[in-house]
């Protein structure tokens, strides 16, 4: 059953819809998977009882013979530990949290629930999302299933390393500076961050104020990502930056990708270092689009460098958000992390009309290349998967790297609300995944989706690593 695990998304809804598989054994395979990679992968961080996701899978198959399957009958679902699962705690990966047990559903985890995925635990995030390594004091470190001396990525992580090391099929993702396409990248997944509004935020006791993270599937497969938007995309009254209803299917119209397409690429935008072998992969995977009749251009100058700036915000609202635990429980925080935490107060009035002003420099110039293009390519990350404890690295080849570095090509279309995925462009000297970050205009995310399902038929990757 190990290599069922291993399949698309897509091919299991199929096979459970026909009757060729059952949702019990299905469940039991998953169950089974996830004890027996937990000590080498740490992808998960609760469970639901046994009976309970068995007795689920159970009125699943039943629903099935009856005729009566939903989209998603009978799937095991992944939901990342910074987004609520009714029954479940979400400790947000810290230990003041530890015990924050959810009383209802998320806004998406219920759509998924709706279209008959069964919950089957929490997937592992750093402290509250805030780094792009996947470990926090309550359940250690996350690690990489091509290689588990490196990380999987984050803040994403628990759900890349179960995708990809053929635990779970389906899990949610979030993406605040590149969460979905960083750990989606690192472990050879693809990973969309939609339009901001997209997928509806909440519900949540504190109106969400940062308007940089959205939820985005990350998946085995272009086509997986569509049916997973398809089923969670629309407005919700909860959520009043929710947008409508995007009008189409979008597994529907993948293979709808027009054709001379002008596209733009960046290879470093214009600001940062990327490690060798990692750029010449990512420009031979810029000529598979060359290849495929569309034409694509060399990008000079970038935009700002907003890394900075980014981090002084999010540490701000951070530090409100956290404000009644401070300075009592400090010590029950991760250092790093309450570090940046405290940087909040830093924040101006001053300061924060900076970063607005130079955030519309960043808009001003995304107006101008999708005026002139109709997609942009990029690396997705600088450099190789980070080891499972970290550090990044500071430099590449005597470059240093800017602030934020291992966002330097993501954080910016979280700050522009551009839609943006990432598809595994090859691998690295080290074996190890490398990722091609493809941006589209507002709201384009039918764009993204249709350009990465064109790129992975073209450059189709069958092998997954064995954990």
């Amino acid at each position: 059953m190990t290599d069922l695990l291993r399949r698309p998304l897509t091919e299991i809804v199929r096979l459970l819809s026909a009757g060729e598989l059952s949702p019990v054994e299905l469940m039991q395979a998953t169950l089974a998977r996830i004890e027996a990679t937990q000590p080498s992968l740490n992808a998960f961080t609760a469970m639901r009882e046994s009976d309970a996701v068995l007795a689920d899978a159970r009125q699943a198959e039943e629903r099935i013979r009856r005729g009566e399957a939903r989209p998603l009958e009978g799937v095991p679902l992944g939901v990342k530990d910074l987004e609520d699962a009714a029954g479940l705690v979400t400790s947000k990966g810290s230990v003041p949290f530890r015990d924050n047990l959810a009383e209802r559903d998320s806004i998406q985890v219920e759509r998924l629930r709706a279209a008959g995925a069964i919950v089957v635990g929490k997937t592992n995030a750093p402290e509250f999302g805030y780094t792009a390594i996947t470990k926090n004091l309550l359940f250690g470190a996350t690690r990489n299933p091509w290689d588990l001396e490196r990380s999987p990525g984050g803040s994403s992580g628990g759900t890349s390393a179960a995708i990809a090391g053929g635990v779970i099929t389906l899990g949610t993702a979030s993406d605040g500076g590149g969460s979905v396409r960083l750990p989606a990248a690192m472990t050879g997944c693809f990973g969309l961050k939609g339009s901001w509004g997209r997928i509806p935020h909440g519900p949540d006791v504190r109106w969400a104020t940062i308007d940089t993270a959205v939820h985005g599937p990350l998946t085995r497969t272009v086509e997986d990502a569509a049916l997973h938007l398809d089923l969670v995309a629309g407005p919700h009254p909860l959520d009043p930056n929710s947008l409508p209803a995007p009008g189409v299917c979008y597994r529907e119209i993948l293979r709808d990708c027009p054709a001379s397409l002008r596209i733009g690429f960046s290879p470093d935008l214009d600001y940062t270092p990327v490690q060798s072998d990692v750029a010449d992969v990512v420009g031979d995977a810029v000529g598979v689009f060359e290849s495929l009749g569309h034409e694509v251009e060399i990008v000079k100058g970038g935009p700002p460098v907003l890394g900075r700036d980014w981090g002084l915000v999010n540490s701000f609202e951070a530090a409100g958000m956290l404000a009644e635990y401070l300075p009592e429980r400090e010590g029950d925080f991760g250092r790093t992390f309450i570090w940046g935490v405290k940087q909040g107060w830093r924040m101006t009035p001053e300061r924060w009309a900076v970063a607005q002003r130079r955030r519309e420099e960043l808009n001003r110039w995304c107006a101008e290349i999708f005026e002139r293009f109709d997609l942009l390519l990029t690396p997705t990350l600088p450099f190789d998967p980070p080891p499972a404890k970290g550090p990044f690295p500071a430099e590449i080849d005597g470059r240093k790297l800017p602030d934020a570095g291992v966002g330097a090509f993501t954080i910016p279309f979280n700050l522009s609300w551009h839609p943006a995925g990432t598809v595994r462009a090859g691998f690295s000297r080290a074996g190890l995944p490398v990722g091609l970050q493809i941006v589209a205009p507002r709201h384009r995310d039918d764009r993204v989706l249709q350009a990465a399902w064109a790129f992975e038929q073209a450059r189709p990757w069958q092998e997954w690593p064995e954990c």
